[in-house]
């Protein structure tokens, strides 16, 4: 019943939702002098908070059109190359763009989409062919469809590799780090020449045993049959996905904001403080990151459930048991790709020590191929976005694909 007591409160502020977005409409002209009462322009600010502070469920726009290599500036096409009923393989197509390695960027399911990943995407884009794992909304996939498991996710990344070909490299952000190292392992096991030229880890739970966060311990402080019972809910009857079971996205940001309340609670305050003062800058500053940061994707509920058990509370990966349908992952078979770890200084979702540990699973790979990159002063988010990326970060990154590239 969770999902439908969500629902049921959703649908019921969308009408005062809809109101205030009249009522903020309504007073916006009047507020153009400054001689508008202090009341009327806080009434305002209110309104405009609630009416625009409510979440959404569908994949913001990348909005990449253009992107500087050199000294050209190039057209940027975003293309869907393969699709299944969980997620598309997208391409950020440079047009008359010279020859460049081709990248995966594996995005998490972890509540968000894969648009968190823009900064990510620019960044990489001009030195480098990029395609994205847009994993789709589970509340939107029929049941008829079937489950949607770590098997599947594992599979899926093989799948995209494959579609890009030989010669490519990738890039796992935070939780798909567990599986994409799963599934380069299996492409090196078949011998498979899909197998990509670099592997660059970054924040991601390779080892939960080290080092352990908050995160980290409410997983695997509860048997997994509490997730069950308490997380997890089936989506509504009037969407596609009706019946499927998933873990909501408002649960897990929930969880998120419950971290960093204190910081969310601040961020709305001057938000409302920069509307009052008519400071539209901040603003819309505060508008772009929350409509971004409230557009959730539920995740399966197999998903879900396995990532909890098999990676934070069995740690099957880092004590040589994950098992992909039938058959034995063995990370010591990758030889053929350089490993590169990233990990954040003050990072408290995926703490230090934890992603440098597929260092040591990886025994193939010559020593000379492998390497760490442990950022300073950035969090968990700051590994992957913002200044540091670009300036610190990126260039181990980018160092490590041309050192391998064809």
């Amino acid at each position: 019943m969770i999902y439908q007591f969500y629902q049921a409160q959703a649908d019921l502020l969308s009408f005062w939702r809809g109101g205030a977005a009249l009522a903020a409409g309504l007073l916006r002209p009047i507020e153009l002098g400054s001689a508008t009462p202090a009341a009327m322009r806080q009434f305002r600010a209110a309104c405009d908070i609630l009416s625009t502070g409510g979440l959404t469920h569908r994949r913001p726009p990348f909005g990449i059109d253009t992107v500087a290599v050199g000294n050209a500036t190039l057209g940027v096409v975003e293309e869907e190359v393969d699709s299944t009923p969980f997620g598309s393989l997208l391409h950020f197509r440079k047009e008359n763009s010279p020859c460049q390695p081709p990248v995966l960027l594996v995005a998490p399911m972890s509540g968000h989409f894969a648009t968190l990943l823009r900064g990510t995407v620019k960044v990489l884009l001009p030195d480098n062919d990029v395609f994205i794992t847009d994993w789709h909304n589970a509340r939107d996939v029929a049941l008829h469809e079937g489950p949607f498991g770590m098997d599947e996710f594992i599979e899926h990344i093989m799948r995209f590799l494959r579609v890009i070909g030989p010669g490519g490299h990738i890039i796992a952000v935070c939780q798909p780090a567990v599986a994409v190292l799963a599934a380069v392992a299996l492409l090196a096991q078949a011998g498979d020449p899909a197998q990509p030229r670099s592997m660059t880890l970054m924040a991601g739970p390779i080892d939960t045993r080290v080092n352990p966060t908050k995160v980290n311990t409410l997983a695997a402080g509860r048997p997994i049959e509490w997730f069950e019972q308490n997380l997890i809910g089936a989506v509504p009857w009037r969407y596609r996905g009706a019946w499927r079971h998933v873990y909501p996205g408002f649960m897990q940001l929930a969880a998120f904001m419950t971290m960093n309340l204190e910081r969310h609670v601040g961020a709305h305050f001057n938000h409302f403080r920069a509307l009052v003062g008519d400071d539209m800058a901040a603003a819309e500053a505060h508008r772009g990151f929350y409509d971004e940061y409230n557009a959730v994707m539920d995740l399966p509920a197999e998903f879900y459930l396995e990532t909890v058990q098999r990676v934070f509370q069995d740690h099957d990966l880092p004590l040589g048991k994950l098992m992909f349908r039938g058959e034995k992952v063995r990370p010591g078979a990758i030889r053929r790709t350089a490993l590169l770890t990233v990990e954040g200084e003050r990072d408290d979702i995926c703490a230090i020590g934890q992603t440098v540990a597929a260092l040591d699973l990886c025994t193939g790979i010559h020593p000379g191929m492998k390497r760490h990159h442990l950022q300073t002063g950035v969090g968990h988010y700051g590994v992957f976005s913002g200044k540091r990326w670009e300036r610190e970060v990126y260039p181990r990154v980018r160092e490590t694909i041309q050192s391998t590239a064809l």
